[in-house]
């Protein structure tokens, strides 16, 4: 019996974008912060929002948005007025139904200007970087007179993606900005932009999710996703529920049981094994299993550096991974592996900047893994 399709109603809801989301958990130190420097009257013009990639920086930059734009710190007083006004505000939330929220959701606010990767009139597909065209109209609306009497905002998302001129670009308005404007910035990896972009903005950092809160998110937003499984994708996501997410749609758990298992061959690598996995992952159509498993493997590398350095060995997300970190990583200095950390970082970057062979990058992944500790 064909099986019936699934009802509407019992989906689980996708994951909002940044713009229209009103869940922002566990940043309220960040949250208050910048609720303080309005309170102050003396905000700052730029704001680098920093921290793992999906934490809710973007998600904070909106909701601080919304706030300002919605006449936020205006005129708040520190505790009720003399005929019993409500105290200021605790948090930056606004109510979903609020107009200002329905407004910035629908990228409908005249004084709300979003800067990312845009499309290539020519064809047709998204940019890999935000370019200076795209910066130069932003920064021409920024000086623009306030639509509605308030802010004029900017959101960068992300930083990251600026390619040089674009940055020197977006710097001349970190310098002399315009008159009631705002430019919020998010990085995921604020040490790749300029330092001069840096030493402009208030630098706010977000800390990595709690896992039971990636745990109650993953439940909320991939109910689909097997229970038992649930505690070895907030290994992986590493407190960011964007990366959780993105790991149960791609695969990821799976892949990096897989990954495991491979590395579990060294020091001789399982030849066979090796090639069939560099052949699945340089197919037609597997670009997400591919960036996924080099994603995972560094992360991997990464925090066996990172645990290293403390003394110790990382825990198994996996239990078929129990004791590899600690076999491997004494098989080798720590600053070797640090070495070819950096060495496959460069390569996998360099794989959709110059179109090479994703079959071949993954094998050159895994044999300059196996000439390290083999040598």
């Amino acid at each position: 019996m064909a099986k019936a399709p699934p009802d509407p109603a019992e989906e689980a809801p996708a994951f909002p974008a940044p713009r229209a989301n009103p869940r922002l958990l566990d940043q309220a130190a960040a949250e208050a912060v910048l609720l303080r420097a309005v309170k102050s009257g003396r905000l700052p013009h730029a704001w680098l929002l920093t921290g793992p990639r999906g934490v809710g920086k973007a998600t904070l930059a909106f909701r601080f948005a919304r706030y300002l734009l919605a006449g936020g710190g205006a005129a708040e007083d520190e505790g009720p007025g003399l005929f019993g006004a409500p105290p200021p505000p605790k948090d930056l939330a606004l109510a979903a139904g609020h107009p200002i929220f329905r407004r910035v959701a629908s990228a409908g606010h005249p004084d709300l200007l979003t800067l990312e990767r845009g499309v290539n009139e020519k064809t047709g597909k998204r940019r890999g970087e935000i370019v200076i065209e795209e910066v130069r109209g932003a920064i021409d609306r920024l000086h623009h007179t306030p639509a509605e009497g308030g802010w004029r905002i900017l959101v960068v998302d992300s930083a990251d993606e600026l390619n040089r001129n674009a940055a020197n670009a977006l710097l001349k308005i970190l310098e002399e900005p315009a008159p009631r404007s705002l430019i919020l910035l998010v990085s995921h990896a604020p040490g790749s932009l300029l330092p001069t972009i840096r030493s402009r903005c208030c630098h706010l950092a977000l800390a990595p999710l709690p896992g039971a809160t990636v745990a109650r998110l993953l439940a909320d937003y991939a109910p689909e996703l097997d229970p038992l499984e649930r505690p070895a994708i907030v290994g992986l996501a590493d407190g960011s529920i964007g990366r959780a997410l993105d790991l149960v749609e791609a695969g990821g758990l799976e892949l990096y049981r897989e990954l495991v298992g491979l590395l579990g061959t060294l020091p001789r690598l399982d030849i066979t094994r090796t090639h069939a996995f560099a052949d699945a992952l340089g197919r037609a159509g597997a670009d997400r299993a591919f960036a996924t498993t080099m994603e995972l493997l560094g992360w991997w590398l990464a925090r066996l550096v990172r645990e290293g350095a403390l003394g110790r060995a990382p825990a198994a997300v996996v239990a078929e991974e129990e004791g590899l970190a600690a076999r491997l990583a004494g098989l080798r200095r720590l600053a070797d592996w640090l070495a070819l950390w950096e060495k496959l970082t460069r390569l996998v970057a360099r794989t959709d900047r110059v179109n090479l062979d994703r079959r071949q990058v993954a094998m050159a992944a895994f044999l300059e893994i196996e000439a390290l500790v083999a040598a």
